[in-house]
């Protein structure tokens, strides 16, 4: 499924879910990021009839609960919404890496467009007076943030623009200007990655996100590379990125009967005053902080500084991102 349909149908799912009542298709059409056109221009109309069946039967295929009906009588026209009692999940209860991949995909939804394309969609479902329920969509909006980069590159790899930033590799000092058509942004062994075509070097190239220093600036018009069709980006990413190394060893203190992910990880375990003394071998500090902060006060981190120091960072930002979001 193309990135495109994707937010298409998330901002679908968004809006039918944010009303009781059936929308109908010109309501949907006039709301939902994705499909406007023309409704005077036949072949127009006809196209986005053909892109809301296919939506509608995907959904279905996912195990959506669509409803097909009527508000009143009176209606002439058939609306759409979801069944909420039907969409519903129970609590799920999440280890901390099983979470950490929900996060991921959190991040998507907050930094992909789709935050602002479903906040624009519900304005203008109040704005044609259909009432919206504020708790439908509750928990669907994280406090996790991803690589400042993250929503340019999305953008023109969506609107196939090419870009320039600046990169800094680990064993330069300084940065180098690049130049990419980028095809897309995806995430592997916990980092985000973009994948395209080097300008400079006429090669397929893969850039990891955190290393791009300052803003990323549009090059040229919208639309001037054609990114070749069902490409892998992340078999790019995999063999640019070669086997990791886990040269690093950290300790961690673990309370007693918790955090059995990072038991399993550990290459020694000992007991101490506070609880278990763990030996963790790591590639990334970042990353290991980041599963680190997830056990919450189950688990510290004692060293050494390269990670006690990302662990320490990423609470400082959850702490901020609370402040701000209270």
């Amino acid at each position: 499924m193309s990135r495109t349909r994707t937010e298409r149908l998330v901002n679908l799912v968004i809006c039918l879910l944010s009303t009781r009542r059936f929308l109908t298709a010109a309501q949907i059409a006039a709301t939902v990021p994705g499909y406007e056109h023309d409704p005077e221009d036949p072949r127009d109309h006809e196209a986005f009839q053909r892109k809301f069946e296919r939506d509608k039967a995907e959904l279905r295929e996912l195990g959506v609960p669509l409803e097909t009906g009527t508000a009143s009588v009176f209606d002439q026209e058939p609306g759409y919404r979801i069944a909420h009692r039907e969409y519903a999940l129970p609590d799920i209860i999440l280890e901390p890496d099983e979470a950490a991949a929900v996060g991921i995909a959190a991040r998507l939804w907050q930094h992909a467009g789709l935050a602002a394309a479903a906040s624009s969609g519900l304005a203008k479902l109040r704005a044609a007076g259909v009432e919206v329920d504020p708790q439908a969509t509750l928990g669907v909006e994280p406090v996790v943030t991803v690589d400042p980069a993250f929503g340019p590159l999305t953008s023109a790899a969506r609107d196939r623009r090419a870009v320039t930033f600046s990169y800094r590799v680990p064993e330069v000092d300084d940065p180098a200007t690049r130049r990419l058509e980028p095809w897309g942004v995806v995430c592997w062994q916990g980092r985000w990655y973009v994948v395209g075509h080097d300008r400079d070097r006429a090669a397929t190239r893969c850039f990891r996100l955190s290393r791009i220093v300052g803003a990323v600036k549009g090059l040229g018009r919208p639309g001037a590379f054609t990114p070749p069709e069902n490409e892998d980006l992340i078999s790019h990413v995999a063999k640019w990125s070669g086997p990791v190394p886990h040269n690093g060893r950290a300790t961690v203190t673990a309370r007693p009967g918790k955090a059995a992910g990072l038991r399993r990880w550990a290459t020694e375990s000992r007991p101490g005053p506070d609880g278990d003394r763990l030996t963790i071998p790591y590639a990334d500090a970042e990353r290991l902080a980041s599963t680190i902060v997830g056990y919450g006060p189950d688990v510290r981190a004692d060293g050494p500084p390269e990670v006690r120091d990302a662990v320490i960072q990423l609470l400082k930002e959850v702490v901020a991102r609370h402040e701000v979001a209270a």
